[in-house]
């Protein structure tokens, strides 16, 4: 290797030059995944790769890119506006008319583009003149446009794995050319442990971290032990991630506000967010509690929850951290039922068992007239204008009478059996009406 690429940082040197030389991910790069079978087509879609920071996504556009055989072109969203999508997009047309094939182009950082310069890659997108790959670390549902979502494919790529990181470090210890292997640099099983750790399933933090180790022990001929590293790493852990701790944690405060548990619940929160788990994360865990845990025992903590989450993207950290407290400390109080997540579990088994039952004749939709004739909506009577409306089959015929969501006697579900069993006499009521 020349000592220009010597000069590189060693994350950068270590960048895979191929789907074969990248670890983790295989469920997407593999001979058989997705990203594979996206790119074996005529014309490749335009894609966004969704996922956490050092976990390849950079990476995978450019090999990407080499793939397709496109003449590529790479912007950030950081430092770059419309007039350059706009000069891009112009000799990308200026190409295809001379002959040429449509410019692949490779936009970084692209939830930090605006809803009005998302749509400049509309039309271009839309007649082929070029193929988008964008990288985001945010939720491509919140950050972009609903017009260029559906005009990509979202591929969703995960944290490096444990065993993805260890496999990464041996590589660059042992590689003479790209990595340390000239060096002989060893690491003791601790440093090991805690580079791991550190790292949080980033494989550009592994490597920065390492390259500071071998910088700072340059002349060592003995293994480089944890103690004797630890001040050199940019990314200490705030507390000891060893690979399930993560789930441990998000569980521990599912569990603690379950069990109506302020203080715990309180506790495990904080312990996420100073050991610098993502915040909308643990948002969208409460908005998931607030259904699963609260549900219709208390309607206004799923209100709660998301006003949370909002208050948690607008303000970021450390402000919206009392947001998700406050959210904590309600969702922990309210009142408890599982009966809305049993009752739509249920309804799934029963989709599952049974398959594409037939909607009745009464409430099917007749906005033609062969529909009507065919008996569409024939029956139907609107419960506003006459309560015999509420005696119309609504559920397919070899499931009538069948119940799905049983409330219990606690919270707002007291409420709303007293309205199940008041629609139930009104719909006996009209039945013997008739």
């Amino acid at each position: 290797m020349n000592s220009n690429a010597l000069a590189l940082p060693l994350a950068e040197r270590m960048r895979p030059r191929s789907f074969d030389e990248m670890v983790g991910q295989r469920r997407l790069l593999g001979p058989d995944g997705v990203v594979a079978r996206l790119l074996s087509g005529e014309r490749p879609p335009s894609l966004i790769l969704w996922g956490p920071p050092g976990c390849g996504k950079t990476t995978v556009a450019r090999i990407a890119a080499e793939t397709i055989g496109l003449p590529p072109h790479s912007i950030s969203a950081v430092t770059s506006g419309v007039k350059e999508i706009k000069s891009i997009v112009a000799k990308a047309k200026a190409a295809i008319e001379a002959g040429g094939h449509p410019t692949l182009l490779f936009v970084d950082e692209i939830h930090r583009f605006n809803k009005a310069q998302q749509d400049s890659f509309l039309g271009p997108v839309e007649d082929g003149t070029i193929v988008v790959i964008g990288a985001t670390t945010e939720n491509p549902s919140f950050e972009l446009n609903a017009a260029l979502l559906s005009r990509c494919r979202v591929v969703t790529l995960e944290p490096l794995a444990r065993d993805d990181l260890r496999g990464l470090l041996d590589r660059a210890l042992s590689d003479p050319e790209r990595g340390l292997g000239a060096r002989s640099l060893t690491l003791d099983e601790p440093l090991v442990e805690l580079l791991i750790d550190s790292a949080d399933g980033d494989a550009r933090a592994l490597l920065t971290d390492l390259e500071w180790i071998a910088a700072g022990f340059e002349d060592s001929d003995s293994p480089v032990s944890a103690d004797a590293a630890r001040e050199l790493l940019s990314r200490i852990p705030r507390y000891d991630k060893s690979g399930e701790e993560h789930f441990n944690l998000v569980s521990a405060l599912q569990k603690s506000i379950r069990g109506s548990d302020v203080q715990a619940g309180l506790y495990w929160l904080a312990r996420m967010l100073e050991g610098g788990e993502d915040p909308l994360y643990v948002a969208r865990r409460l908005v998931r509690i607030a259904s699963e845990d609260v549900g219709a025992a208390d309607p206004q903590a799923l209100v709660i929850a998301m006003a949370a989450k909002e208050s948690t993207h607008f303000l970021g950290l450390p402000e919206g951290a009392l947001a998700l407290a406050e959210c904590v400390v309600y969702l922990a109080t309210a009142p408890k039922s599982d009966a809305v997540y049993r009752g739509y579990q249920a309804a799934v088994d029963e989709v599952r068992r049974s398959g594409s039952l037939p909607v009745p004749m009464e409430i099917r939709n007749a906005p033609t007239g062969l529909m009507k004739d065919l008996g569409y909506g024939k029956g139907y009577r609107s419960p506003h204008a006459d309560p015999g409306g509420l005696n119309v089959p609504f559920l397919p015929e070899t499931l009538r009478g069948r119940r799905f969501y049983e409330p219990k006697e606690l919270g707002f579900e007291r409420e709303i059996e007293k309205r199940m069993a008041y629609f139930e006499r009104l719909r006996r009521g009209a039945e013997s009406d008739r």
